[in-house]
């Protein structure tokens, strides 16, 4: 065969061939030197939050927009500049609620901007997303298989099959609006259970 026809026939790499041999070889590329759509990312610092849901759905998060200790209600992270929702994986969708940051373990209280609190929608066993809620105990749930977490201590698992807590997202308030502080802590997704 010729060299001609060699560099004839060959195809650019896909995405996905790139990632798949990143993996195989140890190379570790950023997505963004894969080309990375910017509404695929991660929510980023400096992100506005905007309801998905709700009374006040596609408008952007404040915190007089919350009720003391409701039912959290899905968000998700809008470039301030472009206003592109980064929406393209519910690996971004966040939970998001208004709490009592006197009642909140110390250890969290910086992540929580006026009382308003994020954690990923995700849950940490098999990937539901944690929709359900305890009024009663003020526990975010996941109605698959019953794990629930703890909105008071950084979204503790305490009760059910998850293995870790929920991630959360530090909020900070810009000019009356939530804005994500930074990137989410703990790992956002879940852990498969065979």
């Amino acid at each position: 065969m010729s060299s001609s026809r060699n560099s004839r026939d060959t195809k650019p790499l896909s995405r996905r061939s790139v990632f798949k041999m990143g993996l195989a070889t140890g190379i570790a590329l950023p997505m963004s030197a894969l080309g990375q759509a910017p509404n695929r990312m991660k929510p980023q610092p400096g992100d506005q939050l905007v309801f998905e849901e709700g009374p006040n759905q596609d408008a952007l998060v404040r915190p007089e927009l919350l009720e003391l200790e409701q039912r959290p209600l899905s968000a998700l992270a809008r470039d301030p500049e472009t206003q592109v929702l980064r929406d393209g994986s519910r690996l971004n969708r966040v939970m998001i609620t208004r709490i009592d940051t006197e009642k909140m373990s110390s250890r969290y209280q910086a992540n929580a901007a006026s009382g308003v609190i994020a954690y990923s929608a995700v849950c940490t066993h098999t990937g539901c997303d944690v929709i359900n809620w305890d009024e009663g105990l003020l526990r975010m749930a996941c109605p698959c298989h019953e794990s629930q977490f703890d909105i008071y201590d950084g979204g503790k698992v305490v009760g059910g099959p998850a293995p870790r807590p929920l991630a959360m997202l530090p909020l900070e308030i810009v000019d009356g609006i939530v804005v994500v502080a930074a990137e989410f802590r703990g790992r956002v997704g879940f852990t498969q259970q065979f």
